[in-house]
C-alpha cells in the first residue's frame, strides 16, 4: 500500500513471516467485522467509506421522504418532502412559533457546509402514509410553455388526498398557486417534464380498482391544469374483474425526446416494470379499455411473487468495453430497478428485496442481467431487527453521475454508492451510515408475536445535485445529511 514501511525483506520472505502477517491481516478484518456488526448508538461516529459527511440540518425532527435540489439562480433549494405524522400537540415550527403538521421543509444548501432552514408549508393532518406532504418535483416557470417565467413552481403531494402547486420564487415565502384533486384515495410519486409540462400524477382516481394510478396531466401553466387522461394496467380500471396488479409507485419519462415513460409498480411484492410510448401514451384514444391500456405499452416484465419495484431509472445508449467488437449489441438501454423493503422487512420478516439492472435493449422483452445488495452479515441487521433494505435511487439523470455512479437508499445501511459504468457487473464503490442521534425515533413491531423496538438510521430517499453533493434524507426523524464522495469513488465520477 502507498506509504506502508517495508517490514521485512520482500525477497526473502519466511514462512513464519507469512503466517504472522496472514494471522495479523485476519485479526483486523475480524475487528472490522465486529465493529461494522455492532448496532450504531447515539454519539457513535458515522460509518463511512469513500464518502464524507460535508453539512447537516436537523429539518425540525420531522420524519423525510422525498428531497429535490433546485438551481434558483445563484442558489440551491433543496425541498423535502414528509410523512405524516400524529402528534400531541402537533410539532411546533420554530420559524414561526406554531404548532404544524409535517409537510415540506425548503433549506438552502448553497453552502453545503451550512444548510439553512428557510420555510415549512404544513401538510395533511393524518399518519406516516396518510397525512404529510411526502413528493416534490420542481420546475421554472420560464421553462414551461405557459408558466409565469418570474415563478418557480414545486409540485407537492397533500396527503393522500391532493396534489398542491406553490410558487416558491421566494423560497422563504411560498405562495398556494393551485390544489388539483382532493379525493383521491392515495398519492405518491410524481414526475414532471419542465419543458413541456406534462405531469404524471401518481393518484387514487376513485372508481379506479387500484389505490394508485396515473394521471396524465398538462401543467404548462400551472394556473390552469389540464387532464390530458387517467392511464394503468390493465385489470386495474374501473369495471374490470379478476386478480388487481400491484399499484404505481412512480413514473419516470425521457420527454419528447426519448419518447419513453418507465413505470414502476408494486414497491410491495409482485413487481411489474412497464415500458410506455409517451407520445402514444398522452394522444392515444382516452377511454380506460383493455385496448386502450395496452396501445401505448411497449415492453413489459413481471417479477417473481417475492420481489417488488418501486424506481425504474433508465440508462440508455450504454457502450459497454467488452461488446466493443460485437456487430449487433454494442450499445446498450439498460433500467436500473430498485425494490423496496417495506416495514415488514424489520427483522427480516419478508423477502429480501435487490436492485436489478434490466437490459432493455429490445424493449419488448426486457429481461434481468444483474443485481446488487448490501450482504445482511455487515451489519447483523437482521437480528437488530431494522428495517433492512433497498428502497430507492436517486433520479437526477444530469452529470456528473448519472450513468457512472448510482445512489441507492438502503434504510438501516445509509446510502450505497454503486459503480454502474457496466451494469452487467455493478460494484459498490461507497457508503454512509449516519450516526443516530437524540431525535432518531425508536420504532416498534411485533417479530414472531414479540413486541420490539429499535432505534436505528432509516435512510429513506437519496438525491444529487450538479456540483457533485449527495443528499440523503431520514425516515426516522433523523434529518438531512449532505455528503460529498472522496477516493476511488470521486475518481470513477471524474470529480476533482
Amino acid at each position: 500500500m502507498p506509504g506502508t514501511r517495508k517490514v521485512f525483506d520482500q525477497s526473502r520472505p519466511t514462512i513464519a513471516v507469512a503466517l504472522g502477517l496472514a494471522v495479523a491481516a485476519f485479526a483486523v478484518a475480524a475487528v472490522v467485522a465486529q465493529e461494522a456488526a455492532q448496532e450504531p448508538k447515539i454519539g457513535d461516529p458515522p460509518q463511512a467509506w469513500n464518502m464524507r459527511l460535508v453539512g447537516y440540518n436537523d429539518l425540525q425532527g420531522r420524519s423525510a421522504y422525498q428531497p429535490t435540489i433546485h438551481k434558483q439562480g445563484n442558489r440551491y433549494i433543496a425541498y423535502i418532502g414528509h410523512h405524516g405524522a400524529i402528534y400531541v400537540p402537533k410539532p411546533i415550527n420554530p420559524l414561526t412559533g406554531q404548532a404544524e403538521f409535517n409537510g415540506t421543509s425548503i433549506v438552502d444548501v448553497t453552502d453545503p457546509a451550512h444548510p439553512k432552514y428557510l420555510a415549512h408549508i404544513p401538510g395533511a393532518e393524518g399518519g406516516p402514509e396518510t397525512g404529510g406532504a411526502q413528493m416534490t418535483r420542481v420546475c421554472d416557470g420560464k421553462d414551461l410553455p405557459h408558466g409565469d417565467p418570474s415563478a418557480v413552481y414545486l409540485l407537492r403531494t397533500f396527503g393522500t388526498h391532493a396534489h398542491e402547486i406553490w410558487n416558491v420564487a421566494d423560497p422563504s415565502h411560498p405562495v398556494l398557486v393551485t390544489r388539483i384533486g382532493g379525493n383521491y384515495n392515495d398519492t405518491h410519486k410524481s414526475w414532471w417534464e419542465c419543458d413541456t409540462g406534462i405531469a404524471y400524477l401518481v393518484s387514487g382516481v376513485p372508481g379506479w380498482r387500484a389505490t394508485r394510478m396515473t394521471e396524465v396531466y398538462d401543467l404548462s401553466n400551472p394556473a390552469e391544469p389540464v387532464k390530458i387522461r387517467d392511464f394503468g394496467l390493465v385489470g386495474q380500471q374501473p369495471g374490470a374483474t379478476g386478480p388487481i396488479p400491484s399499484d404505481l409507485h412512480g413514473p419516470i419519462s425521457t420527454g419528447p425526446a426519448g419518447n419513453r415513460v418507465y413505470f414502476a409498480y408494486g414497491p410491495l411484492n409482485g413487481g411489474i416494470f412497464q415500458i410506455v410510448d409517451r407520445d402514444k401514451l398522452i394522444h392515444g384514444p382516452k377511454e380506460p379499455t383493455p385496448a386502450n391500456l395496452l396501445y401505448p405499452q411497449v415492453g413489459r416484465l413481471d417479477l417473481s411473487p417475492l420481489y417488488g419495484a418501486h424506481t425504474s431509472l433508465p440508462m440508455l445508449q450504454m457502450r459497454l468495453p467488452q461488446f466493443a467488437k460485437w456487430r449487433v449489441g454494442a450499445v446498450r438501454d439498460f433500467v436500473l430497478l430498485v425494490g423496496e423493503a417495506t416495514g415488514e422487512a424489520n427483522g427480516c420478516q419478508r423477502t429480501q428485496q435487490m436492485v436489478w439492472f434490466v437490459d432493455v435493449t429490445v424493449e419488448k422483452h426486457p429481461m434481468t442481467v444483474s443485481n446488487w445488495l448490501v450482504p445482511e452479515a455487515t451489519g447483523n441487521y437482521c437480528d437488530r431487527g431494522v428495517r433492512f433494505g433497498p428502497h430507492s435511487a436517486a433520479e437526477n439523470m444530469g452529470p456528473p453521475f448519472y450513468k457512472k455512479i448510482a445512489f441507492i437508499s438502503y434504510f438501516a445501511a445509509g446510502v450505497r454508492a454503486l459503480d454502474v459504468r457496466n451494469p452487467l457487473q455493478p460494484k459498490e464503490i461507497a457508503y454512509f451510515i449516519p450516526a443516530p442521534t437524540q431525535a432518531t425515533e425508536k420504532r416498534c413491531f411485533r417479530i414472531d408475536g414479540k413486541q420490539r423496538c429499535t432505534t436505528s438510521i432509516q435512510t429513506n430517499n437519496v438525491e444529487t445535485d450538479d456540483r457533485g453533493y449527495i443528499y440523503i434524507v431520514d425516515r426516522a426523524n433523523t434529518g438531512l445529511h449532505i455528503l460529498e464522495l472522496t477516493g476511488e469513488a470521486r475518481a470513477v465520477a471524474g470529480l476533482p
